[in-house]
This record gives C-alpha cells, structure tokens and sequence, in this order.
C-alpha cells in the first residue's frame, strides 16, 4: 500500500536511476529503511529465484517503484560483497537500472570501495525532513509544516508517512490554500494577501488567522503580535518586507526610522523578504506603487538624508528613482559623463521607469545628455591631436563614428526634449548645451583658419558640384534623385540606417559650394555644375551660373535641369508620400530621373519656432525613408540623396554677445552666417574670401565669421547656415538601390495592440504590442520578429517608438524585437503634431508590409 511520502521518494529515485543507471544511495541515519522495506519484488524476480538465477543468489532483487522496474542490492556489513553483487548487471554493454543501498554509513569521499561504480552512475545522499517537507507543502502552508517537522525534534519515516497521507495529523488541511486557491506557492499566496484585503473576510471567517501567522514567521522571520487584526498584520508585514529589501540593498547605514523596523534573522530570511518584495513588483505591479508609497511615508524616506550613491541597485522605493536621477544630473553638470550614463544603464529597467512613461522619458533625457557630453569630451581631445590641413578635419569629422555624432547626439537630446511633458533639469542641460555650442565653436575656428591657409582646397574631397556627374549621371535609370534642403552629415547617416536591410546603401560626404546657402548649394547638384560654375550677381540679385544660365532660384533650376535631362519629372516630397500608389505610378510613369525636393528642415528652421522645427527635422529622415521605399515599391530600384548645405541650430537662448556687426561697404546679400558683395571693412572674429579664390567667375567678395558667430541679419540665435562651420559646409550623398519587395498579404496580422488611447493628448503615449503568431516575414528571427512601429497621418510618418520596456529597441531605426506571446510596452514620440488625427502602424522592416494599422484615426489633442 503506497502513501504520498513513498510515492515522491519513489519519483525521485526512479528519476535518478534514469538519468543514470546506477544509483548508490547512502542513508547514514537509517531514516529510509522503511521506504526501502516498502518495495515490492517483481514477478520477474520471484520467477528468477525459484530458478535460483545467478543475480539473485548474490543478493540482488529486482523491485518497482512509481512504475519503473529496478535491480536492488542492500549493504549488510561488507562493501565488497555488494560490490561484486552489482558488477553482475553493471558489467553488461547496456547494464540495467541499478540501486545500492548503504543504510548506516557515510560516503567515503576518498578511499570508498564503490568508488568506480559511483563514478559509472550517480550518489544519493538525501534527507529525509527535506524530502517530507516537500510533500508536506502540498497540504500545508510554511508555518503549519515547520511546527510538525522541529528542527530539535527526530521524527521517523512512519511518522511522516502518517503525517503525508493525513491519518493521524492532529493539523488540517491549509484553509489558507483554499483561501488563496488561485495562487501558486508560498510567495504567491503572501503576495496576494499584502496586495489586496479583498479576502480577509473570508480568512477570518474561516479562522485562518493563525496559520497566515505562522507562515508569515516561519518564511519571512517577522514578529508578530497574537491577537493583531489582520489589515495591523498585512500593515506590519509590508513595512517589514520593504524595509528589509531597503535595507540590505543600501550602502550606508540605514535612517532611524528603518533601522527601528526588525530586520530578517536569518540569511533565508533575508532571502525569502526580498523574493516576496520582488513578487509583489512583477506579479502585483498595479497595487505596488499604493503600497510602496504607504511605506515610504511612513518611514519618512522622501526626505531622509540619504546620499544618492549610497542606493542599491533596486528602486524599493518611488523617491529613490528621483534622488538618484537627480544625482545623474548633478554629475553631468561637473562634467562626469560617464558615470551618470553607468548609473542610468543600470537602472533603465527599474519599476518605476518600466510603468511611468513619462519618468522613463526623463531617464533617457538624462542619457542622452550625458551620451552627448562624453562624446563632446572625445572629439575635444582629438581635435587637439587633429592636423592643420582642412581634408583631415573633414576625414576626421565624416569618418565612421566621426566627429558628426555629437551633432546626432545633440539632435536626438533636443527632440526628445520638445516631446517632454515635464522640463529636465536646468543646469545639466545648460552645462551639456554650452559644451556642444563650445565644440562647435572650436571645430568651426580650427576648419576655417585650416580652409584658409590651405587656400581653400580640399583635394581628395568629393565636391558639391560634382555630385550629379559622379553619383547620378551614369546611375542605371530611372532614378530619384533627392535634394534635401539644410539635411546634415549626420541626418544621412542616419538615414542610411533607417534604410531596409536589403538595401544596398553607400554614405560619402561632399564639401558644398561656399557660401552655404540654398541658392549656391542646390544649383550646385544640377548637371552640368562639375564643368561650369559660379555664384554671381546679375542685376542686384545673386545666383549660380552654370554655363550661360543664371539661376537665382528654384523655378530657374526646375527649367534648366528639364531642359539639360530628357525625361525629368519633379515631386515634392510630401506630395510623394500623399499620392496613391497609383496616382504616384502614373505621375512618374516614363520618367527617368525623379527629382525629389524636401524643404521641411530649411522651412521648419528658418521660421524662428526652435521648439516645433526640432520636432519637424526628426519626421524628415523617417519620411525619407519611407519615401525611398515608395518608390522602390511603384519601380524605382535606385535613388541618390543629397543637401544644399547642413545647418547649425543651438537653443533659442544664446547670448547676444555672438551677433556680429555688418561689414558695410556694397552688400548683395546678408545671411546670418556669411555676408556677400564688395567692399566693406572685416569684422573682427571674421574672415573674407574673393569669389575668384573660390574659382568663381566674379568679383564678389565673401565674409564670413571664424567661429560660430551670426551677423546681425534678424531672425534668432537658434537656426543658421550660410558659414563655413562642418556642420554647414560638409553634406552627405548617399547612393541607394532597393529592389521592390512584395509584402506579406495577411488576412490577420501577427501582432495585436492594447492600450490606444481614445485621443492623444500628450506628445508621449504608450502601448503595448504582442507577437501573436510565427509567420513566414523577411524580418523574423529564431523565436522573435523585428517590427517598426510608427505613427502615420495623411501618409506622411509623424512619430516612432522613442523608448520600449524589456524588450530590444533599436534607437537608431526604431525597430523593435518581440518576442512570441509576451506584450511589450512601446512609447511612442510624436514629432509632428500639425495633424487633426493620426493612426499607430505596425510594419515588418524588411519589406514594408503593414502587421497592424489601428481601425480608426486618433484624434490629436495636445495639452487637453
């Protein structure tokens, strides 16, 4: 007759003997004698004694247990004798399970007769209290079981076989389990229990009290008073198992008030309060900030003395994501960059950022600062290391992880701080603004002074107008061709990564045609510049000559390219992204080169609104992309992008003091960053170049400042170009072939979407998405699928994912990785708010093809 012991001892020896074949089981308390009298022989075994078989006589039995048959040899005072009984079924090619027995002795680690069979198998060593305790908790709860197996108390095999099978138990089954039927496990039902008083009446009901005490102290250590109510019991546990986390993840001594809350006794103690702490954060999420904030102010803890670096690693409590934020900001702004972003990766993923998006926004403003900061304090030390001939400035700027990142960092910085709902700290912003605006100002004075002495030639460098005869001309047809106004360096790096993976990208750079100014820059990338070109001016008005045409604006340049390429079509690029693929189809059927003109930057920019061009510039290379895919789409594999000249753009709250005073003299033009016509005087902090120094036709004369400086021109301190800075002379050309890729027709999608919100009201929103089903995408990987989730209006993308929780974000693409069932929160950044509604869209990266599109449009209502 089996019982619930024998049958758990039986599973874990039948285990055992099947990982292993042979078993050597020491019991040197002779506490599992009776388990072993408890086997019964097989019929195989009684058949083969009646034949008196070999195996038998030498004291081996073959007996079952938890339905698995065994060889069974028990130690009777010689090692040798069971040794030679076992060799019998372990010397066979594939030796049957085996178990020696070996009541009354300990293993002999060193010199043990069994040796070379317990290598050949497995030992067993274990104990029974341990065994039964297990058993025991399927019935009972902690407390309840730690009273019936005292650790000064021996109890016997027979005693807890009773116990097991409930015949003479003086205890009852747990009404605790019933209670808390839907929960699993110790911690699982505490857990339940501190987050919720919804089942107190049912425990007092059920007179439960007094074992929920005694699993209270027998898991955590915690005193308790007798006769406390249950919500004075719950409020004495919560205090006990948060304090107690707190505690032993601090690094200093603790407050008084913490220090007055008992601590854990025992190292399992210790253990089982934080588990339980840890519990109630990822199965109790919503009811633990209410609990944890209740402590908190209890303890006094949101203005204890605590100095921020002496926090642990877990946010127990709200204020100590607070405090240590605050202690990040107070080490950028003494400049110490690198130990801010250790602390802010070791807590992206803490509980009160995971649900706060808008504190988890904070965090990566804190990032981001301090990315941009150590970034700024490398190119400083190179740039004291770097040559004096322009062409290593430029190399050393547009090289892979050159010099450009800090004007991507300091781009990403001041984007995501027009989406914050609550302003970042003044003085690390300031300090890591003033050391970008600083680095600038350097870069610009080293480029120029190393132009000039160079007699403004770059050899080697690709130039501006030479970008049509080298990247577009000879190109397969047909083609797009796009001009981005004021797009950087590091916004076509950063367009390249935007791309598909299947696309086959290659980024250069090229020097504009100075000054850098819409009107030089874009008749610059027309065909037929590498041959003939000039900035002049014709009757008062300035513009580029090429050959015998002069083009002092875009309608000039629209006429001359039509008339220079056959089959030339111009579109611009929201009016691409707005046509049906139809509409698109038929407005570039024939053609063979696609010029594309983007103005959003130059026009977001040049409107003195820092605030909304900033959030502008971010949809412009997301719109490219998507653009580019467009087009791919309607057949146009190639495409090759291309800028004027890039720009400068700092806070709106520069000082004064770096405005210029005019040159005077016969004046053609005046840009904040250069001033062009004759005569005149030279500003100090200035420099002056004859047009025909830059090869030109003409007797104009260019000033510019050294640094980055603004002649008094109007307009604000924030947006500029026209100088001779890197950032303003240095663009990119990117060269694209992308093969259209037909999307994955889906009658349903494979990822769903919980958490849209019935208007969008603040810039930064979340939701989460789930992978629901393996499907056969470009962009799957094993066990997970890469996603691009965006926010469209009108076709046109106004958003992305700026942040996501536990899961893989790429930052640069905005691509994210989900896993299969498990949702994943994404927050999404609005750029673009211009729109009435938008809709959240989930796409497969490699193709384009759309996983999700929410039903209906989402209104757009900021600040309701």
């Amino acid at each position: 007759m089996t019982h619930p012991l024998h049958d758990y001892v039986a599973k874990q020896l039948s285990d055992k003997l099947k990982a292993n074949k042979i078993v050597v089981w020491y019991d040197p308390r002779r506490e599992f004698e009776a388990f072993i009298g408890e086997l019964e022989a097989t019929e195989r075994s009684r058949k083969l004694a009646a034949q008196d078989d070999a195996r038998i006589s030498v004291g081996l039995t073959e007996v079952e247990a938890a339905g698995k048959a065994f060889w069974i040899a028990e130690f009777s005072g010689s090692f040798f004798e069971v040794r030679t009984a076992v060799e019998m079924v372990a010397a066979a090619d594939s030796p049957e399970p085996t178990l020696l027995f070996i009541p009354g002795r300990e293993r002999d680690r060193r010199g043990s007769v069994l040796m070379e069979i317990e290598k050949a198998g497995t030992t067993w060593e274990p104990q029974l209290k341990r065994l039964a305790k297990n058993v025991l908790l399927q019935k009972y709860t902690l407390g309840v079981v730690d009273e019936m197996l005292p650790v000064d108390r021996k109890v016997s095999y027979e005693d807890l076989a009773r116990a097991a099978a409930d015949t003479t138990s003086t205890e009852p089954p747990s009404i605790l389990k019933s209670v808390f039927h839907d929960t699993a496990g110790n911690d699982g039902l505490l857990g339940a229990w501190l987050a919720s008083d919804s089942r107190d009446a049912a425990i007092e009901t059920k007179a439960a009290t007094r074992e929920l005490i005694k699993l209270i102290r027998s898991r955590l250590g915690a005193e308790l008073p007798e006769n406390a109510s249950i919500s004075k019991v719950r409020a004495i546990t919560l205090r006990y198992v948060l304090a107690g986390e707190f505690r032993t993840d601090l690094r200093c001594p603790p407050p008084p008030s913490v220090a007055a809350v008992p601590a854990p006794k025992t190292k399992d103690n210790e253990s089982a309060v934080r588990e339980l702490a840890r519990r109630l954060r990822t199965s109790f999420a919503s009811a633990y900030p209410n609990l944890a904030d209740h402590v908190e102010k209890e303890l006094g803890l949101r203005n204890a003395p605590i100095a921020a670096d002496a926090l642990g690693s877990i946010d127990t409590f709200r204020f100590e994501e607070r405090a240590l934020l605050s202690h990040c900001g107070a080490l950028i702004a003494e400049q110490g960059f690198d130990e801010a972003l250790a602390i802010v990766t070791e807590r992206e993923n803490s509980f009160w950022l995971d649900h706060d998006v808008g504190r988890k926004a904070q965090w990566e403003t804190c990032r981001r600062m301090a990315e941009l900061g150590g970034a700024i304090v490398a190119v400083r030390a190179a740039m004291a290391k770097i040559g004096n001939g322009p062409v290593s400035w430029i190399d050393a700027y547009a090289s892979k992880d050159g010099w450009y990142r800090i004007d991507q960092l300091q781009r990403r910085l001041e984007v995501l701080i027009t989406k914050l709902e609550e302003e970042p700290e003044e003085r690390p912003l300031g300090v890591v603004r003033r050391a970008y605006e600083d680095a600038c100002h350097a870069m610009a004075e080293g480029f120029t002074r190393a132009l000039a002495k160079a007699k403004w030639a770059t050899p080697g460098v690709l130039h501006q107008t030479c970008v049509y005869r080298e990247a577009v001309a000879d190109r397969p047809k047909p083609l797009a061709y796009f001009l981005v106004d004021a797009m950087r360096f590091e916004m076509g790096v950063e367009l390249a990564e935007r791309l598909p993976k299947s696309a086959e990208v290659s980024t250069r750079h090229a020097i504009c045609a100075l000054p850098s100014i819409t009107t030089v820059g874009m008749a610059a990338l027309q065909p037929g510049a590498s041959a003939s070109f000039s900035v002049v001016e014709q009757d008062g008005v300035l513009g580029a000559r090429i050959e015998d045409a002069f083009l002092p604006d875009s309608s000039a340049r629209k006429k001359f390219a039509s008339a220079k390429v056959p089959k030339l079509s111009h579109v611009g690029l929201d009016e691409l992204l707005s046509l049906q693929a139809s509409k698109l189809a038929r407005k570039i059927e024939g053609a063979q080169v696609i010029v594309v003109k983007s103005q959003e930057i130059d026009h977001a920019g040049e409107t003195g609104f820092s605030h909304q061009a900033r959030q502008v510039m971010d949809t412009v290379i997301d719109n490219l992309a998507r653009a580019i895919r467009r087009l791919a789409a309607a057949g146009v594999e190639h495409s090759v992008v291309s800028a004027d000249h890039g720009h400068l753009f700092f806070p709106a709250d520069r000082d004064e003091s770096m405005r210029i005073e005019k040159p005077g003299g016969h004046e053609v033009e005046l840009h904040r960053r250069c001033w062009i016509g004759r005569g005149g005087t030279t500003p100090a902090g200035c420099i002056r170049v004859e047009a025909s120094t830059l090869g030109y036709a003409s007797n104009l004369e260019f000033v510019f400042p050294i640094g980055s400086g603004v002649f008094k021109a109007g307009g604000d301190l924030a947006f500029h170009h026209g100088g001779l800075s890197l950032q303003e002379a240095i663009v990119p050309v990117l060269t694209v072939r992308l093969r259209a890729e037909r999307g994955v027709q889906l009658a349903s999608g494979p990822v769903t979407v919980s958490g849209l919100p019935n208007v969008v009201s603040n810039r930064i929103f979340s939701v989460s998405l789930t992978f629901t089903e393996q499907i056969n995408l470009g962009s799957t990987s094993v066990g997970g699928l890469l996603v691009r989730p965006l926010l469209t209006a009108s076709g046109r993308q106004v958003g992305s994912v700026g942040m996501a929780i536990e899961a893989e974000l790429d930052r640069a693409t905005g691509c994210v990785m989900l896993q299969p069932g498990k949702p994943t929160t994404v927050a999404f950044l609005l750029s673009d708010e211009s729109g009435p509604a938008l809709r959240v869209v989930v796409q497969d990266p490699a193709t384009d093809a759309e996983l999700y599109r929410s039903p209906a449009d989402i209104p757009v209502r900021l600040g309701v």
